[in-house]
């Protein structure tokens, strides 16, 4: 076998372990790829749809088949919101123009900012006689929202974070649902994701409520809850001792004092999800809130298994609300 045989043999079989070798090296990346499709795939089916935020890539918020018009009770109650601020300039414009753009006739507002430096006054003040609002230190924003309803005289009552919107006709619908409905203490909605830019990145649609499952997690959407005035006069203002589990801990003591609860089937706000939101910032504070409420209210602090366990018929319920929605089963 001459040497340039052998050279040929030798480059021929270099090109062909080279073509083996991008071969394995493509099956690897398409395995590798098809076993992170399927995780995704996995978390985005198995993880509860309402604790699930980046649902799909950001598009355009439609409101168009939110709500139909809704007609004010003869009899108009009154409802106070409170928005509690800090710092939030970026998002605060969208949120006060939610609520007054809702042009509801017996509206009382209040921004109660806790002294932000990042130009969240010069906004306030461009809405001077639009809305009451007030800057200066506070303990927190339970504190804050305490300070927003002192004095105030209302029927209804909610509070808006910061960085949260609204929906069209939404105090318009509760008003109407109250006023139905004397027997109602609590309402809250369906909830909408949108991201930093206001596009909307998923939706929850929520079954009944269930007081049970309540006892275990704070799966009520804050930002879509009103309630009665005779609630907080009976179970007092929001604990400041709470700065992450304010609401959830809100909700328990209105539950444990006989106060009835109501999920409408309908969207009431928009939750914004963002870097800089408290939600993610302490969340370690936030663990040993809810450590203390489950621990308060159930006697012990339980385990992931055991908490799963007890709301499993619940987030089963709300796997089936949800995607029945999504593939046009139901509406709401």
């Amino acid at each position: 076998m001459d040497n340039e045989f052998k050279r040929e043999l030798l480059a021929r079989l270099e090109s062909i372990e080279a073509r083996l070798d991008a071969l394995g090296a493509g099956q690897n990346q398409l395995k590798e790829a098809y076993g992170r499709s399927r995780a995704h795939i996995r978390r985005f089916w198995l993880r509860p749809p309402m604790w699930t935020y980046e649902q799909h890539p950001p598009r355009p918020l439609d409101l168009s088949a939110l709500r139909g018009q809704v007609n004010l009770p003869k009899q108009v109650p009154s409802i106070a919101i409170v928005t509690p601020s800090f710092n939030h300039a970026r998002f605060l414009p969208a949120t006060i123009d939610s609520v007054i753009g809702q042009n509801y006739p017996a509206l009382f507002y209040h921004v109660q900012d806790g002294g932000s430096n990042d130009g969240t006054v010069n906004i306030l003040n461009g809405y001077d006689g639009r809305i009451s609002w007030r800057s200066a230190p506070d303990k927190g924003q339970a504190d804050a929202i305490n300070l927003g309803f002192a004095g105030v005289d209302c029927d209804i009552m909610a509070y808006l974070n910061s960085d949260d919107i609204l929906l069209p006709g939404a105090l318009a619908s509760v008003a109407k649902f109250f006023s139905e409905r004397p027997d109602v203490d609590v309402v809250y909605g369906h909830r909408i994701f949108i991201d930093h830019d206001g596009s909307e990145i998923g939706r929850a649609i929520l079954p009944a409520h269930s007081a049970k499952a309540l006892h275990y997690a704070g799966y009520v959407p804050q930002e879509t809850m009103f309630w009665r005035r005779r609630v907080w006069d009976g179970i007092g203002p929001m604990d400041i001792q709470f700065q992450y589990a304010l609401d959830w801990d809100f909700m328990l003591r209105a539950q444990d004092a006989g106060f009835k609860f109501k999920r409408l089937r309908e969207f009431h706000a928009c939750f914004r999800v963002h870097d800089e939101q408290k939600t993610t910032r302490i969340y370690e504070l936030g663990r040993k809130e809810m450590e203390k409420l489950r621990l308060r209210k159930l006697g012990h602090v339980p385990t992931q298994r055991e908490i799963y366990r007890a709301i499993m018929p619940y987030l089963l319920r709300q796997f089936v609300f949800h995607w029945s929605y999504q593939l046009g089963i139901v509406k709401q």
